[in-house]
C-alpha cells in the first residue's frame, strides 16, 4: 500500500476520533456546568440523564457539538462547506432526494421490526428526553444532519474513495456506511444508519456534494421528530399501530412507499451526476 493511501486511512481514523471526542467533551462540559449551577454532582446529573431527564441540556449540548464539528472540519479544510453545488441549480436532484427519503422511512422501520431490533432502554430514555424538547429539533433536525454529512461523507467517504479508487467506489461507500452504523453504538440505530449510509454515500459519490445527503438526512430526522409528537403512541409501539392494527393497510402503505422510493432512486440514477 502506497504512502498516500496510508495517509488517507490515518485521516479517516482521525476524523472518527475527533467526531467522538468533540461530542464527548461538549457533553461533559455541559453536565459539569449544569452540576455547578445547580450545586449538584456530575454523578447525579448522569443518573438524571439516564432516567430520561434533562433533555434540553442534552439537546443544547448536541447543537453546540454539531456547530463546533462543522466549524472545525470547515476551517481545517477537511470538508469545506460551499455554495458551489447550489450554483448548478440541482433542484430536481434535491426534490427526488426528498422523495427517496420519504419512501424509505416505512420500509426501514418494517425491516427493524422484522429483525426485532430495539434501542437499549437507557439510550431510549435519553432519546425520548431530547425529542420532547423544542431544542431537540434544532439539534436532531437541523444541525446533526449537516455535521454528520460533513464528517461521514464530506471527510471520511472522500478519503475512502481515494483509498479504493473509482473502480471500487462501492467498497468505499460500504466501509463509510459501516462506520456510520457503528458510531451509533446500538443495533437498532446502527442498522438503520448503515442502510441510510449506503444511500447517502451513493448520493455523495454521484454528486460530489454533501447537500443531497443533508436534504435526505433532514427529511428523515424531521419526520421522526414530527411523528414523535403527533403520534406519541408509536414511540413504544409497532409499525402496524400506525395503521390501527390493520395488517392489510400496513402492507399497502409499504407498497406505496416503494412506489415513491423506487422511482426516486431511478430518477436520481439519471439526474445525480457530478458536475464538471
Amino acid at each position: 500500500m502506497d504512502k498516500k493511501k496510508l495517509e488517507n486511512i490515518a485521516y479517516v481514523i482521525l476524523f472518527i476520533a475527533l467526531f467522538v471526542l468533540i461530542s464527548d467533551i461538549v457533553q461533559w462540559i455541559a453536565m459539569e456546568g449544569y452540576a455547578l449551577v445547580k450545586g449538584s454532582t456530575l454523578e447525579t446529573i448522569q443518573k438524571a440523564l439516564k432516567a430520561g431527564q434533562l433533555g434540553q441540556l442534552m439537546a443544547v449540548s448536541s447543537v453546540f457539538s454539531s456547530l463546533i464539528t462543522i466549524a472545525f472540519f470547515h476551517v481545517l479544510g477537511w470538508a469545506k462547506l460551499s455554495r458551489g453545488y447550489l450554483n448548478t441549480r440541482p433542484w430536481a436532484v434535491l426534490f427526488w432526494t426528498v422523495c427517496l427519503s420519504l419512501g424509505l422511512i416505512l420500509p426501514s422501520e418494517w425491516l427493524l421490526e422484522q429483525l426485532q431490533l430495539h434501542m437499549p432502554n437507557s439510550q431510549m430514555r435519553i432519546f425520548d428526553a431530547i425529542m420532547r424538547e423544542p431544542w431537540g429539533y434544532v439539534a436532531v433536525g437541523l444541525f446533526v444532519p449537516i455535521a454528520e454529512e460533513q464528517v461521514f461523507r464530506g471527510a471520511i467517504l472522500s478519503r475512502l474513495l481515494s483509498v479504493f479508487g473509482s473502480r471500487k467506489h462501492w467498497w468505499a461507500i460500504l466501509v463509510s456506511a459501516l462506520i456510520f452504523g457503528v458510531i451509533h453504538l446500538n443495533w437498532a440505530q446502527g442498522l438503520h444508519a448503515f442502510v441510510i449510509g449506503l444511500v447517502l454515500g451513493w448520493l455523495y459519490y454521484r454528486t460530489g456534494s454533501i447537500l443531497p445527503g443533508v436534504a435526505f438526512h433532514w427529511v428523515n430526522n424531521t419526520v421522526a421528530y414530527i411523528m414523535y409528537h403527533i403520534m406519541p403512541q408509536m414511540n413504544d409501539g409497532k409499525l402496524i399501530d400506525l395503521f390501527h392494527g390493520d395488517a392489510k393497510t400496513m402492507y399497502m402503505g409499504l407498497a406505496f412507499s416503494c412506489c415513491i422510493f423506487l422511482p426516486a432512486l431511478f430518477q436520481l440514477y439519471q439526474r445525480a451526476v457530478k458536475k464538471q
